[in-house]
């Protein structure tokens, strides 16, 4: 015996109110416990180098070698203390007569992010605001 001979069969549906209640509340979650920081940066534009040769040393640089220990040597000297007094009197000594000199930092890869912050600081304090980085190419 068929009892369900009048009915037709139902479709089902899905209800898309909760299925849209349920996200808008996920959207207000992560819109509330989302932190939005600004961050604030310097934006540079970096040179392009197609040449490998190395330039010559100029007679109008200074050196300042900083080493992974964080020791500071100017033109092959030593410093006494790693002080930005120190090292601003290093480079006022080294440049002496020099008019615009270039800072050369020649910092070891595992140096103090400090350390040449410092060396950074004494150049501007003594007045010589060229200043250059030295690296090395990486081996490929």
């Amino acid at each position: 015996m068929n009892f369900h001979r009048g009915r037709g069969r139902e479709e089902p549906e899905i209800n898309l109110i909760p299925l849209i209640d349920v996200l808008l509340v996920v959207i207000i979650f992560l819109m509330l416990t989302t932190t939005y920081s600004r961050f604030s940066g310097l934006e540079i534009n970096l040179p392009a180098a197609d040449s490998s040769e190395e330039n010559p040393r100029e007679a109008n640089e200074i050196e300042v070698v900083v080493t992974a220990s964080g020791q500071i040597i100017v033109n092959k000297e030593s410093l006494q203390g790693n002080d930005t007094r120190f090292i601003r009197e290093a480079l006022t000594q080294a440049a002496a007569g020099r008019s615009d000199p270039v800072i050369i930092i020649s910092a070891d890869a595992k140096a103090a992010h400090q350390s040449v912050v410092d060396v950074m600081q004494a150049a501007q304090l003594a007045g010589y605001p060229r200043i250059s980085f030295t690296t090395e190419a990486r081996s490929q």
